[in-house]
């Protein structure tokens, strides 16, 4: 025991520091150690004669003697000052306090180290069933299969996603696409844009979806598009209505759950890109959303167009998501910065939203004045599409629980510190069971960042580097495995569906029995 605390009825609380300590310390040191908020205890410098006489003397020895001293009284009691593990740090403090600071920044770096190698240098986790796609992903996507090296001096989830952005918004030049306006059945307009320099005519090509309020020309964007091109393959990203500089000609923008727009954008793609041209698609965060329920609500029209999918840093459960995103205080500011992009968004086409919405219950000054993304969603997108409510919304974009629709190879990204999506809110357990859905998970990386190097390149990224893999993999497929293997998964998809259909009627069956014999009863009363 390095401390001790006595009480006694006359002489309240007072602090014995022990000889060891006190030896350790050496006679030139002040030590003052707090109890109560005061010091209790203080040893002042001494001459190295005094200090030998008095050790020898009993009489100048008050620490030793307060700790022989007989109980005045039956209630004098010894015990510590909170445990042995605040006397070690009290003490530990003071010899640190003491070194040179050179040796503390050493200490320091060393222990980052230490630190960076054990937890956040770490293998990514693959959720997926043991299959087919689990293997072929093994053994082809060589990323996967090694440690995601984060960049050393930023690992921290919201410095991953801002520098990121920032980085690649620097570094990144303008790409010159080849703008197609679409035309859709209801009235309004996409844009398409094509990047397709350097392509020939059979290379394979890739459908990118934005993020909440993203283009073609967004940093995140970009950094796909190159590597892409790089690859050989073609690229077209798909622009959100009012976004990217098109006018809006329908008073409707766009939802997370609603797909009807990326139906008619695959089917055009499809048929502009020649026959054996392989199509893939990437959809990013909000994008990813709108993939993956495209890939889930249309899986046998998905299958017959694509090849292959990938989302990154969707936010899997909605609901968790935006909760997350409005933790303070670093969360709620990114979570302000992008509801005030959707409210730029609305004031750009605010012209055809006035006379429409004038004398309904959407509000569009209050709209303009949202603070978070859930209010504007509650105010103006779960209305727009006919939510009763906000939550209403949340539920039928979030897509944990549609994962076994999913008929398309799709390979998630997702960091388990991305503040967009809490780690729990990841459907691990699902994709263990899915067929056709493959989740890699890094201990770092924020959302959209995956930042890797002592200094960051924007050309060759973790996100990046896994996309090209996989994606020229699945559509050049030289070999033919990949589509052995989708062959293979398909296979056992309808097996499962089979299953799940057989267990499932009897359960109708019977449902349908009870009805009819209800019914008879009231016929006969």
């Amino acid at each position: 025991m390095l401390c001790a605390l006595v009480r006694g009825p006359t002489t309240g609380h007072k602090l014995v520091l022990c000889r060891s300590v006190a030896e350790l310390l050496g006679p030139v040191h002040d030590v003052r150690c707090l109890s109560a908020g005061r010091g209790v205890y203080q040893r002042q410098p001494r001459s190295q004669s005094q200090s030998q006489s008095q050790l020898q003397n009993p009489a100048h020895r008050p620490d030793l003697l307060s700790l022989s001293r007989p109980a005045v009284s039956s209630k004098l009691s010894v015990r510590s000052l909170h445990s042995e593990k605040d006397a070690m740090f009290y003490s530990m403090y003071a010899y640190l306090s003491n070194l040179p600071r050179l040796h503390v920044l050493g200490m320091a770096v060393v222990a980052y180290v230490v630190y960076y190698l054990i937890q956040v240098v770490k293998r990514p986790i693959i959720a997926c069933s043991d299959g087919p796609f689990k293997q072929y992903l093994i053994r082809k996507v060589p990323t996967l299969e090694n440690k995601y090296w984060p960049t050393f001096w930023c690992v921290e989830s919201r410095a991953q996603t801002v520098l990121a952005s920032l980085l690649r918004s620097k570094s990144l030049p303008r790409v010159n696409y080849r703008r197609e306006i679409l035309s859709l059945k209801d009235g309004g307009e996409v844009a398409l844009d094509w990047m397709e320099e350097g392509c020939d005519s059979s290379a394979p090509c890739i459908l990118i979806l934005p993020g909440l309020t993203g283009e073609s020309q967004a940093e995140y964007i970009k950094c796909l598009v190159f590597a892409a091109q790089q690859s050989g393959m073609r690229v077209v990203v798909f622009n959100n209505r009012g976004l990217g500089g098109i006018e809006l000609k329908t008073p409707r923008l766009y939802c997370a759950a609603n797909c009807e727009d990326l139906c008619e954008v695959v089917q055009h793609v499809r048929r502009t890109l020649p026959e054996k041209c392989k199509l893939g698609a990437t959809g990013i965060s909000m994008g990813g959303l709108i993939l993956g329920n495209y890939l889930a609500r249309k899986s046998d029209e998905a299958r017959s167009f694509l090849s292959a999918a990938k989302i990154i840093s969707v936010p899997w459960d909605v609901h968790k998501g935006s909760a997350s995103i409005e933790k303070p205080v670093i969360n709620s500011l990114l979570g302000r910065h992008l509801a005030g992009s959707l409210c730029r968004t609305l004031r750009n086409h605010l012209d055809i939203y006035r006379d429409i919405y004038q004398d309904s219950d959407i509000d569009i000054q209050r709209i303009l004045r949202c603070k978070t993304i859930k209010e504007f969603d509650e105010l103006f997108t779960a209305k727009q599409f006919g939510y009763a409510h906000v939550n209403d919304y949340y539920s039928d974009a979030t897509l944990h629980n549609k994962l076994d629709h999913i008929s398309v190879p799709l390979l998630c990204l997702s960091a388990a510190d991305d503040p967009f999506q809490p780690l729990d809110a990841i459907p691990i357990k699902a994709a263990n069971q899915c067929t056709h859905v493959a989740i890699v998970i890094t201990a770092r990386g924020g959302h959209i960042g995956f930042l890797e190097g002592w200094w960051p390149s924007t050309k060759d990224q973790y996100m990046g580097r896994l996309f090209t893999e996989y994606f020229t993999k699945a559509l050049f497929d030289e070999d033919g495995e990949f589509q052995h293997t989708a062959n293979k998964m398909h296979e056992r998809f309808l097996a499962k569906q089979t299953v799940a259909l057989a267990s499932s009627t009897p359960v109708l069956f019977a449902k349908k029995i009870d009805d009819d014999q209800l019914d008879h009863k009231v016929k006969l009363m």
